[in-house]
C-alpha cells in the first residue's frame, strides 16, 4: 500500500517515527512530506532513514514530476500525525501553502488526522469548527487522547499511541467509507441529534428541581457519533462534563427549552438520540424573588405540573411528516413488587412508539455520574434485546453501532 505520512509541527512529531517504523514493517511504502515547522522537532535524515525515500516538503523540488499530483493521486492512505490545531486549520480551509496540504487537496483515497495541541486549543471553538468541517467531508479525524501534556499540564489532546494511529488507519482502508469496525465512519453525511445532562426547573431564582444526571452517557454518544463521521448536534442541559469538540452546541436549561430545541433539530436530522433526564415536572410557579423561611409564615406548597413529553412528540412529528428518521430514546428505570425494569421498559417502548429504547436501572450509587454502566437495548421491531456493559463510552459506540446497522438497512 501507497502511503503518504503527513507530520505537523508538534512535539509529539517524535513519536511519528515509531508509526512510520510500524509502517514500513508491515511492508507498506510510505512517503513523509513533513511540514516545514516539524524540521525544528525532527529533521529530515530521520524521515528519509526509516521510509527509505527521499523526503521533500517543498513543492518547487522535482517540479517536472509534479510531486503533489503524484502523490496525492498514487496514495492509498494519507495520514496526518501529529494533526495541529494550524494544520486542521489549514486543511478545513482548503489552503495550499506547501506540499502537504497541496497533497490533501490531490487526495482521492481516505485520509486521517491524529491531533495534537494543549488542551484549550483542541477545545477551542475555531479549531472544532475546523474539525466538524473535516469529518463532513468524510475525512477520519481521531479524538486525542487524555494524559500528560508539554510541562505539567494534562488534559485531552495528547497524540494517540503508535499503535493505535496503525490500528486506525489500516482498519479505515479495509472497512472504507461508510462500513463498519471501530474506525470506519458509517455516519458520513448523517446529522445526528442528541441530547444530554439534566433539565433544571427554577422554583424561584436560586432553587431548582432536578436530577442527579451527569451528562457523560450523552457526550460519550456525541463523540462517538462524531468517530462514526456524523454531522453531531449536542442539546446540552446541565452537564458536569464538557461537550466534545466538534459538535453543534445548543445549551437549554428547562424541559420547556429543551423541547423546543430537539424539535427544531429533528426536521433536518438522520438520528435523534434523546439521552438527556428530562424532568417529568416542573413548578406551576416560579417565584421572581428567593422564596424566604420565615417563621410567622407558613411553609410554602409547591405545585407541579407535567412536562410536555418529548420523545413522544418527536415520533409523532417524524409521522406527520414522513420523515426518515431513527428515534431512539433512554430509561432510567427502578423495579418494584408489580414488575422488574425491563417490563416497565417494554411498556414504555410501546407507548413512545421510538425505534430503539436504551434501558438502565437506577438507584443508590447506580448509573448517574459513574464512568461504568450496563443498559439493555430494546427495539420496537421485535429483535433480541442487546445488553451492553463497560465504560460509557464502551456502551455509546454499542448504541451508535445499531444506529448505523438500522440506517443501513433502510
Amino acid at each position: 500500500m501507497n502511503i503518504v505520512l503527513g507530520v505537523g509541527g508538534g512535539i509529539a512529531a517524535y513519536k511519528v517515527a515509531s508509526l512510520l517504523r510500524l509502517f514500513t514493517e508491515a511492508g507498506h511504502d510510505v512517503h513523509v512530506i513533513p511540514t516545514p515547522a516539524s524540521a525544528g522537532f525532527v529533521g529530515m535524515a530521520t524521515w528519509e532513514a526509516l521510509s527509505g525515500n527521499a523526503v521533500s516538503n517543498n513543492v518547487f523540488d522535482d517540479v517536472d514530476k509534479v510531486m503533489h499530483v503524484r502523490l496525492g493521486h498514487e496514495a492509498d492512505l494519507i495520514v496526518v500525525a501529529p494533526a495541529t490545531a494550524d494544520l486542521l486549520a489549514r486543511a478545513a480551509a482548503g489552503l495550499a501553502d506547501d506540499l502537504l496540504t497541496t497533497t490533501l487537496l490531490m487526495a482521492r483515497g481516505p485520509v486521517l488526522f491524529a491531533p495534537a495541541m494543549h488542551s484549550e486549543m483542541w477545545q477551542h471553538a475555531a479549531t472544532a469548527a475546523n474539525v466538524a468541517t473535516l469529518r463532513r467531508r468524510g475525512v477520519t479525524v481521531l479524538e486525542p487522547a487524555v494524559g500528560r501534556l508539554t510541562g505539567a499540564d494534562s488534559g485531552p489532546g495528547r497524540l494517540p499511541e503508535p499503535e493505535q494511529i496503525f490500528a486506525a488507519a489500516l482498519e479505515l482502508v479495509n472497512s472504507g467509507a461508510g462500513g463498519s469496525g471501530p474506525f470506519a465512519m458509517p455516519l458520513a453525511g448523517r446529522t445526528v441529534t442528541i441530547s444530554a445532562g439534566g433539565t433544571r426547573e427554577p422554583l424561584d431564582p436560586v432553587r431548582f428541581l432536578g436530577n442527579r444526571s451527569s451528562g457523560k452517557q450523552g457526550v460519550a454518544l456525541a463523540a462517538a457519533a462524531l468517530h462514526a463521521g456524523a454531522n453531531v448536534r449536542l442539546i446540552a442541559a446541565h452537564m458536569d462534563v464538557p461537550a466534545p469538540a466538534g459538535v453543534e452546541l445548543i445549551t437549554v436549561q428547562t424541559a420547556l427549552e429543551l423541547r423546543a430545541a430537539a424539535l427544531a433539530a429533528a426536521e433536518d436530522s438522520d438520528v435523534v438520540v434523546m439521552a438527556a433526564a428530562v424532568a417529568d415536572f416542573r413548578p406551576l410557579h416560579s417565584s421572581a424573588n428567593k422564596i424566604k423561611k420565615q417563621d410567622d409564615v407558613a411553609d410554602p406548597v409547591i405545585t407541579l405540573v407535567r412536562n410536555p413529553d418529548v420523545l413522544l412528540e418527536l415520533v409523532r412529528d417524524r409521522t406527520r411528516t414522513g420523515r426518515r428518521q431513527i428515534i431512539v430514546g433512554f430509561a432510567a428505570e427502578t423495579g418494584d413488587e408489580q414488575s422488574d425494569v425491563l417490563d416497565y421498559a417494554r411498556a414504555k417502548l410501546q407507548r413512545k412508539g421510538c425505534d430503539l429504547l436504551v434501558v438502565n436501572q437506577v438507584g443508590v450509587d447506580k448509573v448517574f455520574g459513574l464512568d461504568q454502566t450496563e443498559v439493555v437495548i430494546l427495539d420496537r421491531h421485535g429483535a433480541e434485546p442487546i445488553t451492553a456493559a463497560g465504560s460509557k463510552t464502551d456502551v455509546a459506540a454499542a448504541v451508535i453501532s445499531i444506529i448505523s446497522d438500522q440506517l443501513a438497512a433502510t
